[in-house]
């Protein structure tokens, strides 16, 4: 028994995996492809645990293809060079079914060690499927992305974990040998936080922890076997998201001590300093916007910063962000503002460009009325004339709405005293 019990459990086939009914459903669009063995380039985005090795591990053998694996922890450029020389001579260049090449945590790659994948995409020698815990539109290069299929995986749901246990309990050689009962599960589950290895895992260090001859699983008994092992902070697990979550949270809300608080625990845990800047950057945008534009300066400055310096001083820049969005004020008109243009756009579609709104670098344009009757805003008093930008179907639409502080609130009287009060009525 030197695998550990997820690995033993690990399914072989498509008909055994659990989750991702989205995926690999009936209406799957993985399942379309697996079925009609064309498998394209696939870069597999979800938290630890939530089934990308074994899929891609399934996808292999189901459309009977050579299996590579690389991890991105332990592999560089010349072990990437061996694998691809490998698939070549197994028959990738004239076939449409390439060897797969598997890399986990690609996220990991350097920029030099993905640059070396893309002719070996492009030319169709392998077909990659990466394994990422971080958002690939950062971490992969976009040459690199450009050439997959994203496919986000999510944590298992409750129904799904208990399924994974029940299927572990009549699978399992080891457990099979036990007498076990699941009495209760809250406390294996909740503290699984949707990870499936994990789950399985902490099943087996109880049963292996506990010595009586009728082993019935409570959750006192999960608590007290697991206490010793309890995690502040895991980079790579559950907690990632939801810590981050809690950061982005407290600054929204105008809280600097929990927003302080929160970045401990991600320094605390080994995060990555440009993780943090990054969500920091995001939420100067997001959650603070025209209130006090400054603050998308400050953490775009944090952000170079800390991507320069690093740990541990990279510590104090972070810190000194973070109390100053948290001290912002506060506006997400910008964000509803794209948010409502975008769903118009979706819902009337391509409405044309008016005519004086036109560009007339030819002849023939301006004899078709390009341009005509175009105002030059700067001819005109304080630099502004009413003049109607969108197109006729949604005139005088409002999509920015100034929120109520007193940055934005000079805004609303500037656009008042152009608007409002003009011919344009917008």
């Amino acid at each position: 028994m030197d695998k550990p019990l997820a690995e033993r459990v690990r399914p072989k086939v498509l008909k055994e995996y659990i989750s991702q009914h989205h995926l690999v459903g009936s209406a799957g669009t993985l399942s379309h492809l697996i079925e009609r063995g064309t498998i394209p380039s696939l870069i597999f985005w979800g938290p630890p645990g939530t089934g990308k090795t074994t899929l891609a591990t399934i996808i292999a053998e189901e459309s009977k293809r050579p299996f590579y694996i690389l991890s991105a922890i332990n592999s560089g450029v010349k072990d990437i060079r061996d694998v691809i020389n490998k698939a070549k001579q197994a028959g990738g260049l004239f076939t449409a079914k390439s060897p797969i090449l598997f890399i986990d945590e690609i996220h990991r790659f350097s920029k030099s060690q993905q640059d070396s994948l893309l002719a070996a995409v492009e030319k169709g020698w392998i077909t990659l499927i990466g394994a990422t815990t971080e958002n690939p539109s950062f971490e992969v290069i976009p040459a690199l992305l450009s050439r997959c299929q994203v496919y986000t995986l999510h944590p298992f749901n409750k129904e799904e974990l208990l399924l994974l246990l029940k299927n572990a309990l009549k699978n399992d050689n080891f457990l099979k040998s036990k007498k076990i009962t699941l009495k209760e599960t809250e406390a294996l589950l909740r503290l699984s936080g949707g990870d499936g290895r994990k789950l399985l895992n902490m099943f087996e260090l109880i049963v292996q922890s506990t010595v009586v001859e009728d082993i019935i699983i409570t959750d006192e008994l999960v608590l007290n076997k697991l206490q010793t092992n309890a995690i502040l902070y895991d980079k790579t697990g559950d907690q990632h998201y939801d810590v981050a979550s809690t950061f982005i949270k407290s600054i929204r809300g105008s809280d600097p001590d929990a927003a302080v608080y929160w970045l401990a625990r991600m320094i605390a845990g080994g995060e990555d300093v440009r993780f943090i800047a990054r969500r920091m950057l995001i939420a100067a945008s997001e959650d603070i916007g025209l209130a006090n534009p400054t603050a998308l300066v400050m953490a775009h400055t944090t952000f170079q910063a800390v991507t320069s310096i690093g740990y541990p001083e990279a510590k104090i820049i972070l810190s000194q962000c973070a109390i100053y969005l948290a001290t912002s004020a506060k506006s997400n008109s910008s964000y509803q503002a794209i948010n409502l243009a975008e769903d118009t756009v979706k819902t009337t579609g391509n409405l044309p460009v008016p005519l004086a709104l036109r560009n007339a670098p030819t002849m023939l344009m301006k004899e078709l009325g390009y341009g005509e009757g175009y105002k030059y805003a700067h001819n005109y008093a304080n630099n502004f004339i009413a003049t109607e930008f969108l197109p006729k179907d949604i005139s005088k639409t409002n999509f920015y709405i100034p929120s109520d502080n007193l940055r934005e609130e000079k805004i609303k009287i500037f656009l008042e005293n152009r608007w409002r009060t003009s011919d344009g009525n917008k």
